[in-house]
This record gives structure tokens, sequence and C-alpha cells, in this order.
């Protein structure tokens, strides 16, 4: 019998022995890949520098609500339709690990989402080590392995590293002058009181900026805030991470004109300093007209908070393999369309430090979105590490129209990751389509690499919003802002279904996240209750871009019309070719049972 010492030194050394796969961080995202990976059967362990899941969480938002919205009705039973209004809870087998059943609020506690991710670890017997603080990474070319070594300097090996530490260090320029006057988001005051009377600038117009204005309403005198560029609106740019409706009561106070303000002020061409005569803090602009007396910024504040967000932590990696900054934003890592980092070979990222893929397009940095894109990653690893293709539904040509319109009302991947993630069909020779889901777009132009399947031709079906519908200023009220009118599906605004199909490869993409000129295209008009099941608006139109495709007639036929068919010597269409003619049961019209 081994003593409990004995058990857990075995279980030390296997774990530095090595693993295939380490995670780094075990919040949502590293949660998320470990179960993908459990479920496998793979070799992994998580590594968490906390006694428990979830540590981001457990100290933002500051302000402990968050605004991620957590629908429980829907009207609907069906768990992946639901999913498009949970934006909370993760992928999973187990229908009582739904944040809707840990919380009846549509914007729920913070702490409520650290429970879950707990509850989910646990019940899920996902393999974490906690308390396991990773501060160095390097890599063996010799070995071909990564070496993790945490604070108590013990160190782990793995063959493929997946960073799934977010983003969490405080976004701001170091070098203003006068910046140490100021309060940072991670150490800023969340007691009311601590503001009553006082006067409050906030750096930054972003979410954590309109969550903590929102918060002293009624307790500051005034409440002004600052950002280098114009506000950005989540219902303007269908954007989640631009600002939320919930938070903008100071929008009123600043538009209504009860002392609170806005302004466009770049942080890096001012400085700040304490005024000696009474005690404020003054921020004196270095450009334009800062000498006017009737200056904007001429008001002292009793304090100055910086709301500037976060920035990913490169600081534990070895100088050779350490994660360049994206080009589309540099808070986040480099990294290629498999989620791959651009300076390391088997580095992967998910979670919030892989939205530089999808940043200001979709929903690539919150947990509704990169529950998805982890599923992504996960699928190429399988593929890559353990020659297991991309799951393909195989599905007979004539049932492909019923199989895309039960995808398009149902998947929630495809709906939330929309222009990000998409589905494809291959067409194959014998005439059956294989059905992928959840393809990175990026991942196409390079489509065995990261599935390991061929096509000639293929159909890949894609959500969007119109091209010029969303933008900052833009006006998502206007009256022609929606069309119900099939002809005029590409003039849909709203999210809604396109197709496009390829004879032969992909051609290069023009841009990023934009699909090149098809062989063939179809819009489905958008639709008020995003459901794409009309007959004629619908559905017909698209039956007719699938036969100008497969060159066939996809009609459903009675068994009397396959006979005439046959008896006359037409064309039977390709339900009578391959069920009635191959001696397959169809329904006459005399046993249709009518009510």
């Amino acid at each position: 019998m081994y003593t409990l010492k004995t058990i857990l030194l075995l279980q030390t050394i296997l774990l530095t022995y090595g693993k295939d796969y380490c995670i780094i961080g075990a919040g949502p995202s590293g949660l998320q890949m470990g179960y993908f990976l459990e479920r496998a059967g793979r070799d992994y362990i998580i590594y968490e520098r906390d006694p428990s899941p979830g540590w981001f969480y457990k100290v933002y938002p500051r302000h402990r609500t968050l605004i991620s919205l957590n629908k429980r009705h829907t009207g609907k039973t069906n768990k992946e339709f639901n999913m498009r209004h949970d934006w909370n809870s993760l992928i999973s087998d187990n229908d009582d690990l739904l944040m809707t059943k840990y919380s009846k609020e549509f914007f729920p506690p913070a702490d409520t989402l650290v429970q879950y991710l707990d509850d989910y670890a646990r019940v899920l017997k996902l393999k974490a080590q906690y308390n396991t603080n990773i501060l160095n990474v390097t890599y063996s070319n010799e070995d071909k392995a990564y070496t993790l070594t945490d604070k108590k300097n013990k160190a782990y090996n793995c063959k493929v590293l997946i960073v799934s530490t977010g983003i969490w260090v405080e976004n701001y320029p170091k070098e203003v002058p006068g910046i140490e006057l100021t309060t940072g988001y991670p150490e800023m005051s969340v007691d009311k009181d601590d503001y009553d009377g006082k006067s409050v600038l906030i750096i930054g117009r972003g979410n954590s900026g309109f969550e903590t204005a929102q918060h002293l309403l009624g307790y500051t005198s005034i409440t002004h805030m600052i950002s280098r560029s114009r506000l950005k609106f989540s219902w303007e740019t269908h954007y989640v991470g631009d600002v939320r409706a919930v938070n903008d009561g100071p929008i009123d106070t600043y538009q209504l004109k009860s002392m609170d303000g806005q302004n466009e002020i770049d942080l890096r061409q001012v400085s700040f300093n304490r005024s000696a005569a009474d005690g404020k803090i003054y921020m004196t602009r270095h450009w334009g007209n800062e000498n006017t007396d009737n200056s904007a910024d001429r008001l002292g504040y009793d304090k100055v908070l910086r709301c500037t967000g976060f920035t990913f932590d490169t600081s534990i990696f070895d100088e050779p393999i350490k994660p360049a900054r994206s080009e589309a934003a540099s808070k986040f890592p480099e990294i290629t369309h498999s989620y791959e980092s651009t300076k390391s070979k088997h580095m992967f990222f998910t979670g919030v430090s892989t939205h530089s893929l999808d940043f200001r397009k979709s929903a690539g940095g919150f947990i509704h979105g990169y529950r998805y894109t982890t599923r992504t990653l996960h699928r190429y690893l399988e593929w890559r590490y353990e020659g297991v293709q991309w799951p393909a539904t195989v599905v007979p040509a004539k049932d492909l129209l019923n199989f895309i319109i039960k995808r398009l009302n149902e998947a929630s991947g495809i709906y939330q990751m929309f222009s990000a993630l998409v589905d494809v069909m291959i067409i194959r020779e014998d005439g059956n389509i294989e059905y992928l889901e959840e393809v990175g777009i990026g991942m196409l132009p390079k489509f065995k690499e990261h599935t390991g399947r061929n096509y000639n031709r293929v159909i890949v079906l894609n959500l969007e919003y119109g091209k010029n519908f969303s933008g900052p200023g833009k006006d998502p009220f206007k009256e022609d802002r929606a069309t119900g009118d099939a002809q005029e599906a590409h003039a849909s605004n709203f999210l809604h279904p396109v197709l496009y199909y390829y004879k032969g490869e992909i051609p290069k993409f023009p841009e990023a996240l934009k699909l090149p000129r098809p062989n063939r295209l179809h819009h489905m008009v958008e639709d008020f209750l995003t459901e794409w099941v009309t007959p004629y608006t619908h559905i017909m139109p698209l039956r007719w871009f699938l036969e100008n495709v497969f060159e066939d007639d996809l009609r459903n036929f009675y068994a009397e019309s396959c006979f005439e068919f046959a008896m006359t010597g037409m064309e039977a269409p390709l339900q009578c070719r391959e069920e009635y003619l191959n001696g397959g049961s169809i329904l006459s019209r005399q046993a249709q049972v009518v009510s």
C-alpha cells in the first residue's frame, strides 16, 4: 500500500517527465481545450498558477457584473441553437454545465462564472495542476520539446505547448509625464464612497471605462472620459467588444448636459501634474490650442483613473521563442491562421490572445466566440499530431438542402464567429458531400494541410453582415436598414448566410477574412427572426443555387411522378434516380395522410 506522500511523489515525477500537450492557464479557453483533449483521450495537463480555475474572473471585471448575455429562454429546446444566446457557457456533453443553470440574471455576476468554471473542471475531471505558476518557457531543438519552469523551480516538459493565459497585463503608455499620479483599473477602489462628491477623469472609453463611469453615476460631481479616437458603439459596429448599451449611462449625462463629458484626447500627447494650490490633478495638452482660456481640459480632477485595457504578457518566454506582436493589434501575439506562433513551431494559443485573427470583426476575444475557435484548433491538432482527419458528415446531394437549412437555423459556431469560421462542403465524385463544420476561414488556402482532406469542387457557407452597414457613426436604425425581398438578398445588411461555390482551388484571399470571388455566389436574404426557413423566400432560391452547382434537379417527387419519368423516357430527377429507380421507397400521393 502506497502512502499519500509516495503517491504525490509519483504524480510529480510523471508530470515532470513530460506530456504530449501542456496548457498554461485554467481560464475558460484552457479548460475548453482540456475538455477536447480529455474526450479525445490525449496525454495532457493544464498548469494554473491559482488554487482553482478562472483567476482572471476572480478579479475582473472590477465591478463584478459581466456584460455577456445569459439568455435562459429562447422558446426552443435545441441545445446548439440556445448556445447562440448563452455567451458564458463552455462546450461539453453535460447539459447541467450551462451558465443558464447557474444564474437567472441576464448579465450574471462574475463570481457565478468563477463557480461555474470550477464545477466545469471538477465534474468533467479535467487534468489540471493548480498552484503552478509558470515563469519561464524554453524550447530545445535537440529534444524537440518545451520546458516550462515554475516559481518553485520545478521543470515540466511537453511536445506541444498551448498558451491559454489570455491578456491580463495593464496596457498604458508609461512614458507619459505625470502618469504616476493616475490610478490603474487593476488597483482602483470600487467603493463608491471614495468618489463621493469628487471630480473624476477616466482615461479610456472602452467597456472597462464605461463600466467604471456607470458605477460612479450619482456619486461623482463630474465625470469626464477621454480616448484618442471617437466612441465606437457595438450597436453601430456589430462588434461585441465595442461599448455596450448596458453601461451607456454616461452618454446620457453627456448629451443631456448633466455636467459629465466625453472628449477625444491622445494620452501620449498630454502630461499630468498636481497643483500645489488646490491639490488637484491637471492635464496639459502639448498640441493644438492648449493655451486657450476655455479649453475643455482646464478643470482639475480629484482622481484620474486609467481604463486602457490589457495586453499579452510575453515575459515568461525565452527570447528566441518570444511571440511577436500582431500587426492587427499589438496587444495580441502574432499567430498563423492555425493559431500557431509565428516565432516558434508547436506553440499554439487559445482564447482572447487569438483575437488578432478577427479583431474588431467577430467574437473571437470572448467566451461565446473562442469556445468554438478552441474546438477548431483542437481539430487541427488532431490531424497534425494524431493523424485524425477533420470530422465530416457524408451527406447525399439530394439531402444537402435540408442539411444546410438545419445548420443555418441551429449552428452556434458559425453564427457567433461569423466571417471567421465557415462550413465547408466538399463535392465528391460519387455525388455525395463531405460536410466539415467550423473551419477557420484563413485555413481554406491550405485546406489539406489543415484538415487532411482534398477537394476539386467545394461550397463554403459563411455568415456575413452587409458591406457598408457596420461602423462608427453608421446609422443602424435607418428606415431602409433591412430587406425581406429574396431578389434583393445581396443588399441584406443584417447577419445572413452567403454561399460560395468554387471549381478547383480557392483563389488567394484579397484581404483578411474576405473570401475571393467564387464561380457562383448566393446570398440568402436576412430575416427578422434569424430563421431561414420560409419556403419561397429562403428555401427555393437556395435550391436553385444548388441545382446550378450540381446541374441536376433537386426537387422531391412522389412515386407516381418518378414512375411517369421512367415510362416516358424523360430524364429522372436525382431523388427518383437514387431512390425509386434503385428500388427504394418513396411516398405516393395516395399514401399521404391529409388532415
